[in-house]
C-alpha cells in the first residue's frame, strides 16, 4: 500500500500541525473559502442525493482519507472520538451557513461568484491530482478572494433567513454524511492501511472533484461525480482474498512434489518410463547403449 501524503493534507499541515487541527482544517475549508454557501444557491443540495454527493466530495475526499490513514496516530476509537470533535461544530456550522445563505446571496452577485467557486474546486481537484500542477496554481483563498472583490455588491445587502427548512436539511445532511464517511475511515483505519491505496484513490478522487465544477457552471452532469467517487473508492481497495488467491498461484510450481522423493513407488515410476527389454540371444544383434565391452558396430537402432 502507498503511504505517501496528500499534497493538500501536506501543504495544510505546513501551515497548521496537530491531528484534530489538521482534520478540522481539511473538513471545514468549504465553509472557510465559501464553496459550501456557493454549492447551496446554485442547487447542488436540491435534492437528498445530491447532498451526499457534495458531502462526500467536500467534506469528505481524498484529503479527509490521507488525513485519517497517514497523518493521524492512535487508536480507531481515539481517532473517531477526534472525528466526532471536529464533525460536530462541522454539523452546525452547515446548518446555520444554509440558515443564512440568503442574506450571503444578497450580498454578492451569485452569478461571478459561483464561476469563482467552480475554479476553486478545479484548483482544489488539480492541487489534488498532483502536486507538481499545484506549485503553479494559485491558492483557493486567493481565487475566492478575488471572487469576492468581482462580485460583492454591499448596497444590496439584507438579512435574510432561509425560508426552505428542506434545503436547510439537506446542507446538515451533506455534512453529517461527511463527518460519517470520515468516522468510518477512522474505525477501519487498521484495516484499510494495509488494503488501501490512496495515491489510487487521490486520483479518482481528483476527477470525481473536477466534474463537480461543471455542474456549477450549469451543465448537467448530475451525480457523475458521485459515480466517479465509488468506481475509485472500488479500485482503490486491494481485497486481501485476491491476494491470497494469487500467492496461491506463485507458490503453486513450487509445492509440486516428486512421488519417488515423497515416498512414493520406485518401482513404479520405471515401469511409467522405461519398458522391460528382453536380452537379446544374438550378441550381433546389439546391446544396450553405453556398454564399452561390446562391438557397436552391429548396435541396433535405439534411439
Amino acid at each position: 500500500m502507498s503511504t505517501s501524503r496528500h499534497p493538500v493534507a501536506l501543504s495544510l499541515e505546513r501551515i497548521i500541525g496537530g491531528d484534530a487541527k489538521l482534520l478540522a482544517l481539511v473538513m471545514m475549508l468549504p465553509l472557510i473559502d465559501g464553496v459550501f454557501p456557493a454549492l447551496i444557491l446554485a442547487g447542488a443540495l436540491n435534492d437528498p442525493l445530491g447532498a451526499v454527493q457534495v458531502g462526500l466530495l467536500i467534506f469528505g475526499g481524498s484529503a479527509t482519507v490521507a488525513v485519517i490513514l497517514a497523518e493521524m496516530s492512535g487508536t480507531p476509537r481515539e481517532q473517531a472520538a477526534i472525528v466526532l470533535l471536529v464533525g460536530i461544530p462541522l454539523i452546525l456550522l452547515s446548518a446555520v451557513q444554509a440558515a443564512l445563505a440568503p442574506s450571503f446571496e444578497s450580498l454578492i452577485d451569485i452569478v461571478i461568484f459561483e464561476r469563482f467557486a467552480a475554479l476553486v474546486i478545479a484548483a482544489i481537484a488539480a492541487k489534488t491530482a498532483s502536486a507538481t500542477i499545484g506549485e503553479y496554481l494559485p491558492n483557493p483563498i486567493v481565487i475566492i478572494g478575488l471572487g469576492l472583490v468581482a462580485s460583492v455588491d454591499p448596497s444590496g445587502a439584507t438579512f435574510t433567513v432561509m425560508n426552505d427548512p428542506a434545503l436547510v436539511a439537506n446542507a446538515t445532511l451533506a455534512a453529517a454524511i461527511g463527518v460519517a464517511f470520515a468516522l468510518t475511515i477512522a474505525l477501519g483505519a487498521p484495516y484499510l492501511r494495509g488494503c488501501m491505496d490512496i495515491d489510487r484513490f487521490r486520483f479518482g478522487s481528483a476527477v470525481a472533484l473536477g466534474l463537480l465544477p461543471l455542474s456549477l457552471l450549469g451543465m448537467a452532469f448530475g451525480q457523475a461525480p458521485l459515480a466517479a467517487l465509488i468506481v475509485a473508492a472500488i479500485f482503490a481497495i486491494d481485497l486481501p482474498l485476491e491476494r491470497d488467491s494469487s500467492d496461491a498461484a506463485d507458490d503453486g510450481p513450487a509445492m509440486a512434489v516428486d512421488p519417488v522423493a515423497d515416498g512414493g513407488d520406485a518401482d513404479e515410476g520405471v515401469e511409467l518410463d522405461v519398458e522391460p527389454v528382453e536380452e537379446p540371444d544374438d550378441a550381433d544383434a546389439g546391446t544396450y547403449p553405453g556398454d564399452d565391452t561390446t562391438d557397436t558396430e552391429g548396435r541396433a537402432p535405439w534411439l
